[in-house]
């Protein structure tokens, strides 16, 4: 049996190219990553159970688990926002140019 070495990638980019994914996957994949990780960060620093902080953001407390174990593959980033402003914090997105439309 032959082995196959294992991909690391460092972050979303490196990911993209490694799946032969559209370089625009990036920008989704590396918002969303943020975005749990943040959510991660304030669950953490406000002490919170998983039971509180799902009963706060109004979701289940399997679904916040989940979130808080970093898989969001079936995790809409519209929920992630929504348990974000339910712990009490805002979203600002900004815009950069990054290289002329084709």
């Amino acid at each position: 049996m032959k082995r196959t070495k294992p991909i690391v990638t460092r972050n979303a980019d490196e990911l993209v190219a490694a799946f032969g994914l559209p370089s625009e996957e990036a920008v989704e994949l590396e918002v969303r990553r943020r975005l749990n990780q943040k959510i991660i960060e304030v669950v953490s620093r406000q002490r919170l159970t998983h039971e509180q902080a799902a009963e706060i953001a109004r979701t289940s407390r399997t679904r916040l688990t989940v979130i808080l174990n970093g898989n969001t593959r079936n995790v809409s980033t519209d929920l992630m926002l929504r348990i974000l402003a339910a712990l009490g914090y805002s979203t600002a997105i900004t815009f950069h140019r990054t290289r002329s439309a084709a």
